[in-house]
């Protein structure tokens, strides 16, 4: 499940997300193109903390070797999205990004974890069962 330049990569299922690490909790409303507004709970660990366990690849005490760090994460529909490490980086945006394990109350263990981002006002970026997460560094494009 994560992968790319990490020193431990990990595969973790719903029930492990759950039992590892502090479960958080976000009530979020976010606009949903075909639906409107969508008003949920989600419960779950934070990303950043997730990640973490998976010794991402880079220097953790040089702030700009970190943010050089981009993530995707793709779900089972084939949805994906794009964050920065900066985003989840505590010295950084510190967003409390989930990879949730229920919503609403209820377990999210057939379904797949959701990507949940609680400062987003458009549903874009939930990810549902949550397939691959992946970490690496961006290369710049050469001179134009």
């Amino acid at each position: 499940m994560i992968r790319g330049q990490v020193r431990r990569p990990l595969t973790l299922t719903v029930a492990e997300l759950r039992q590892r690490w502090a479960q958080r909790r976000a009530a979020v409303v976010f606009d949903c193109a075909k639906n409107g507004p969508q008003h949920h709970t989600f419960e779950g660990p934070l990303l950043r903390e997730v990640l973490d366990a998976a010794e991402p690849a880079f220097d953790a005490r040089r702030r700009k070797d970190r943010s050089r760090y981009v993530l995707t994460v793709n779900g089972g529909d084939g949805h994906h999205t794009v964050l920065s490490w900066a985003e989840i980086d505590a010295d950084f945006g510190d967003a409390p990004i989930l990879l949730a394990t229920a919503m609403d109350g209820r377990g999210l263990d057939a379904a797949g974890s959701q990507l949940v981002v609680p400062s987003d006002r458009c549903g874009a970026r939930y990810i549902s069962a949550v397939t691959g997460i992946w970490l690496g560094t961006c290369t710049p494009p050469g001179p134009a």
